[in-house]
């Protein structure tokens, strides 16, 4: 695999059926390796065979004209002669073993045993996969577009505009890989001792507990914005040299780093740079694009403090950011282009809930495995479940949720959740050091009903937000109420739900809320540091047990610990 995030994703007759990430099923985070687990489980779950697939497609296209720039690339660089020759070399290995599209069809039959017909195998450029993954997701109606990560095949930032159902690509304004955003937020990532590619989420988060910067010294030496809505960004590849840069740059030094008030200027720094970069990057594409609604996407797309500010400072009047947005979504994406996006069904249900379900049988064979550490009671309903649950959470309790399929993307969004009460100021500080074993200042997001959300939170432009991918000020007369559900700043990444789309997770919020008279919970992850989020039972129980998780919720059993 290419990249990072490996998932698999089903399409029939255009609609989006399965979708699962690699990680839930080989227990491996973040894993690039090749989806066998996901690809199995896909055709499983609807009952179709290898041969009864009319196209498989790969959400990454290295053509031979793409393997001529990336040789250009790096003939025109100012390398010394040497450091060419060893790139060249370790490109030419690259392309050969991974992904040139013989490397891609190799790996596909010998990880599969499958003898696949070569025409069936369909590689879709990484950026493309990525719109398709929100376009799909939106709905499928015209829209302008951005699309912003790492790297793909040799950008990292593309712009246009999707009509009738054809791509327009506004190519003056595309960003090479060598100026990426996404690279440069991760170097300033590790620099702050956290991981790229997985922490970045961190570095937003440290920003809020410090003011907005009054001048920016990587605006100010390390970025140039272009007329034409591109840029460039010049940080060194060398870890060495960069970690220089930044001391440099930031006034830093080994010791610095580890202090919180100097990460946390720096996170602000970083944070300031990606919202300069894109608002440029959208008033290029408002001058160029008469659509008014705006779909983004790829992994800056996560950047929710970004997005909000993106939205409510442009003149667009909607904007979309999937819950596939990072490189997950690719596998959605490359399926829905392989099935055509103008097929897809109107009657499409739009969920994140695409990946694997457990019915009572298999819950009640993994729970009488672990019977002499744990027992169980059976609601008889789900009514009763969310009372049951309801009166759990308006004490102290810390209770896993684990509901009917598993969400798709890297937030979890109630089916497999770590839920708790808000209104208890140091819960945040009870979840972080006794549950997810992770630093203490990271915040928890808000899920609540969506026709409450208005009422709690300030949501501008916005009328929903069912995948956490905007944040919202909370009001005033709510901050008390609900103070383990706000950031620092005041500021929570809510979630809303209606009875449609999760009807489980609504039923709680309904039955939590008459009992305490709080309008949302605090959710997160259902998941320790460093492990993916649980999908099946068993995992689910292995988590309750290494944590201090105090209930766990099973589709219709709540769980206790045996005491001893």
């Amino acid at each position: 695999m290419v990249g990072h995030d490996a998932a698999a994703a089903l399409a029939i007759d255009g609609e989006v059926v399965a979708a699962v990430e690699e990680e839930r099923l080989s227990r491996v985070k973040k894993t690039s390796d090749f989806p066998a687990h996901a690809i199995t489980w896909c055709l499983n779950s609807a009952g179709v065979d290898l041969d009864q697939v009319d196209v498989f497609a790969f959400p990454w296209r290295f053509s031979p004209t793409v393997a001529e720039e990336m040789i250009s690339q790096i003939c025109d660089s100012d390398m010394p002669v040497t450091a060419k020759f060893d790139a060249l070399r370790g490109t030419g290995e690259l392309y050969n073993g991974m992904i040139s599209r013989d490397a891609v069809y190799d790996d596909f039959v010998r990880r599969t045993g499958y003898e696949l017909d070569p025409n069936k195998l369909v590689l879709v450029p990484h950026h493309l996969a990525h719109l398709m993954c929100g376009a799909y997701l939106a709905g499928g109606g015209d829209a302008a577009f951005l699309v912003s990560d790492g790297r793909a095949e040799t950008l990292s930032a593309v712009m246009g505009e999707l009509r009738n159902g054809v791509v327009s690509v506004f190519d003056e304004s595309s960003v090479p890989m060598t100026s990426s955003l996404g690279v440069a937020f991760g170097r300033i990532t590790r620099y702050l001792g956290f991981v790229p590619n997985n922490d970045e989420y961190k570095v937003m988060g440290l920003a809020a507990y410090g003011p907005p910067p009054h001048h920016n010294p990587l605006l100010e030496r390390v970025v140039r914005l272009h007329e034409n809505g591109s840029y460039t960004i010049t940080t060194p590849r060398d870890t060495g040299a960069y970690y220089a840069l930044f001391d440099s740059l930031f006034g830093g030094d080994s010791e610095k780093r580890e202090q919180f008030d100097f990460r946390v200027k720096v996170a602000g720094l970083a944070q300031h740079m990606v919202e300069a970069i894109t608002a440029h990057q959208l008033r290029t594409l408002t001058a160029r694009s008469d659509l008014d609604h705006l779909l983004f996407e790829g992994g800056l797309a996560l950047n929710c403090v970004a997005n909000t500010k993106m939205l409510e400072r442009s003149p667009f009047t909607g904007m979309e950011v999937s819950f596939g947005a990072s490189d997950p979504g690719v596998a959605i994406g490359a399926a829905v282009y392989a099935a055509g996006l103008r097929n897809r069904p109107t009657d499409a249900v739009t969920t994140p809930y695409l990946g694997p379900s457990y019915d009572d049988r298999q819950v009640l064979e993994t729970l009488a495995e672990y019977a002499d550490r744990v027992e169980w009671h059976e609601e008889p309903d789900g009514a009763s479940v969310a009372e049951r649950t309801a009166e759990l959470l308006a004490g102290k309790n810390v209770v896993g949720w684990f509901q009917g399929r598993s969400e798709f993307g890297p937030r979890a969004l109630g089916n497999r959740s770590i839920l708790a009460n808000p209104a208890f100021p140091d819960i945040k500080d009870i979840i972080n050091l006794r549950v997810k074993h992770r630093e203490p200042f990271r915040p928890f997001a808000p899920v609540i009903l969506e026709s409450e959300a208005p009422r709690v939170f300030e949501m501008g432009k916005k009328t929903s937000s069912p995948y956490m991918t905007f944040v919202f000020p909370v009001r005033k007369e709510y901050q008390e109420r609900i103070p383990g559900a706000c950031h620092v700043d005041g500021t929570a990444r809510a979630q809303t739900v209606d009875e449609r789309q999760n009807p489980a997770l609504a039923r709680l919020l309904r039955a939590f809320t008459a009992r305490t008279d709080v309008p949302c919970l605090l959710n997160t992850s259902f998941n320790v540091a460093g492990e993916p989020i649980v999908c099946s039972p068993r995992d689910a129980v292995e988590c309750f047990l290494a944590t201090e998780i105090d209930y766990l919720v099973i589709d219709r059993f709540v769980v206790t610990k045996k005491a001893g």
